[in-house]
């Protein structure tokens, strides 16, 4: 499994094994699955560093899943949406080539540049995963960005206290694609 992303992914601010990619291989031995978690999140890093970096990443480790974390720091920057999109475009088409499911978790940017910026911004996800068929978290810091008590200091980055929140949002966007580890085992937590 593998996750390409930025800071949100890299546990930007705490120590690595607090984020919500390692409490994400926590998860999986406990429900029961055999899954590696590789972290190839960089801080800081767009959808052109990730896709420069992603064929020699699906190369090396041969995922059965990649989740695509990436373009708050392109939004930010107000990059050209057509080029985050194509950016995104070509790494799910290179995660999929290679076999892979992709779970792409959706980002929001403020309004700096424009309500039309930021709201094309955010369609260039649904519309992603409703071409492609893939698994979607629509908005990856859902219950955290106006929680700044599940925010750093710097207001931009979710605290240690987030990374629960940011694993429910990926989990619950990828258990129900999954079979059940054991037939006695429920993999979707809180599932009943």
């Amino acid at each position: 499994m593998l996750v390409v992303g930025d800071s949100l992914s890299a546990g930007y601010g705490m120590p690595t094994d607090k984020s919500w990619t390692s409490l994400l291989q926590k998860e999986l031995e406990d429900q029961g699955y055999e899954y590696r978690v590789v972290n190839a999140s960089i801080s800081g890093d767009t959808t052109q560093g990730g896709l420069t970096r992603l064929p020699r990443a699906l190369d090396k480790h041969s995922p059965e899943l990649v989740i695509i974390a990436l373009g708050g720091n392109d939004g930010l920057r107000g990059l050209p949406l057509n080029k985050i999109q194509e950016n995104l475009d070509t790494m799910i088409r290179h995660s999929l080539t290679a076999g892979a499911q992709v779970l792409l978790a959706g980002m929001r940017i403020p309004p700096n540049y424009g309500r039309d910026y930021s709201e094309r911004f955010h369609q260039i996800y649904q519309e992603l995963a409703v071409e492609y068929e893939l698994m979607l978290v629509p908005f990856f810091l859902d219950g955290i960005a106006l929680d700044q008590g599940l925010m750093q200091a710097d207001g931009i980055h979710p605290n240690v206290a987030a990374q629960t929140v940011l694993l429910d949002n990926v989990w619950q966007a990828v258990c129900p694609s999954w079979p059940d580890p054991q037939p006695t085992q429920r993999a979707c937590r809180g599932s009943e």
